[in-house]
């Protein structure tokens, strides 16, 4: 097997850059991969995108030698082992609020005797190897999210878990979990309350000898994040990326054309 990329970027020291797929198409997919990204994450929790979607999704990817990782939906065992048997390097565990499920999602992504994984590596042996069952557990990259008061409040029991690679932060989920809807939803924050939360995750967690990842809305901030001491940042995704570059080209034909400018504001959102 070859080390996954994500890993070997961290054992250089470097930052690992992270897209994210939350429309579920092999070409919108394939050509995100060849982008330059170290990582890409497929998103089956709030991504426009099916587990029969991934698996192409992750056939297209394989080209670009991008490392693919998989947001599953939920902390729940068959949805997890299928997309590491599909061939994701990385999973990605939303809302694991406690040491003990964090002991439980370790579990699903390990083989015995570490873990519970049902062994049948169904593509992941052609796209990685036949030796993949031997060196899965240390080329498979987990990350729980951290996103809500109770998680927060656990922080240290959930970074102290063996066989847990990192946590990743979901800043929107976040804020809404420590203040409610006292702030604006959606990525990066700018509240002094809520700045200093997420670079107590990012201490926290390297005190505990583990990886921090936290989403970005804009390569500005993931930029800063990185300076943070973030080990991995993810910026925007290819919904945002298309509205986005869409947007700018329509107001410049307005403006060249017309004289017309157009209202961003119609374009713009707090979350995806």
């Amino acid at each position: 097997m070859k080390l996954n990329n994500i890993k070997a970027r961290w054992n250089d020291n470097k930052t690992v850059l992270n897209g994210w797929l939350s429309i579920g198409n092999t070409f919108s997919a394939e050509i995100m991969a060849q982008q330059g990204y170290d990582s890409l994450t497929i998103d089956l929790q709030h991504g426009f995108v099916g587990y029969d979607e991934a698996k192409t999704m992750l056939q297209a990817m394989r080209a670009s030698g991008v490392a693919p990782m998989v947001r599953v939906p939920w902390l729940e065992p068959g949805i997890i082992m299928k997309a590491l048997d599909a061939g994701a390097w990385g999973v990605i565990c939303p809302m694991v609020n406690t040491a003990e499920q964090a002991q439980q999602l370790v579990s699903f992504v390990r083989y015995p005797p570490s873990g519970s994984r049902s062994f049948g590596p169904t593509r992941v042996s052609i796209s990685e190897g036949a030796d993949y069952g031997q060196y899965a557990d240390d080329h498979v990259v987990c990350f729980a999210m951290i996103e809500t008061a109770e998680a927060f409040d656990n922080l240290e029991a959930i970074v102290a878990t063996p066989g847990l690679d990192g946590v990743y932060i979901g800043p929107a989920d976040l804020t809404l979990g420590l203040t409610g809807r006292k702030y604006r939803t959606g990525f990066d924050r700018d509240e002094p309350e809520i700045v200093d939360a997420i670079k107590h995750i990012v201490d926290v967690a390297h005190r505990a000898g583990k990886k921090a990842g936290l989403h970005n809305g804009s390569a500005a901030y993931a930029a800063k994040a990185a300076e943070w001491g973030f080990d991995l940042v993810t910026v925007s995704n290819d919904v945002q990326l298309l509205r986005s570059a869409a947007t700018a080209s329509i107001q410049q034909f307005r403006e060249l054309n017309e004289g017309q400018s157009v209202d961003k504001r119609s374009t713009q959102t707090g979350g995806y």
